[in-house]
């Protein structure tokens, strides 16, 4: 099933940025990012969004799996480390990964296509295609 109407999808592209955001932070500072995601909420205003609940099940899934989703990504990433991919793209990663192995009602293309997207925006020239590559070979691993 696609992510529905532009609203859902635009919401779905916020949540992804919240938990980019969030997970970006933990990575920079060395913390757990359910402790992050706390400071985070306490951070922004109330009410809160809507997407925020989506963002928040992107964070805590990530951190729930992270050593699985890290291996995948370790595994998949040719030629780089994990430790050696700007901090942004290994999160955008994450977070796909995670949609991929976890999400069903998120397709494949989708979760790619969104990390892809955020890449554009958010890091370096190059990072859109290595995601799409990484995640395309992790992608075609978990639907085996």
């Amino acid at each position: 099933m696609a992510e529905g109407p532009k609203k859902e999808r635009l919401a779905r592209r916020k949540a992804r940025k919240r938990a980019l955001d969030v997970l970006f932070e933990a990575d920079m500072r060395d913390l757990p990012p359910g402790q992050v995601l706390v400071t985070y909420l306490d951070r922004i205003a109330k009410p809160h969004p809507e997407h925020l609940g989506y963002a928040t099940t992107l964070i805590e899934g990530v951190a729930k799996h992270l050593d699985r989703i890290d291996e995948l990504i370790a595994s998949y990433a040719e030629g780089w480390t994990i430790d050696r991919m700007p901090v942004v793209d290994r999160n955008l990663a994450r977070i796909a990964v995670y949609e991929l192995l976890y999400e069903p009602d998120v397709d494949d293309p989708v979760a790619i296509t969104e990390a892809v997207e955020l890449a554009k925006e958010m890091s370096t020239d190059d990072s859109p295609r290595f995601l799409n590559g990484l995640l395309d070979r992790i992608a075609a691993f978990a639907t085996r």
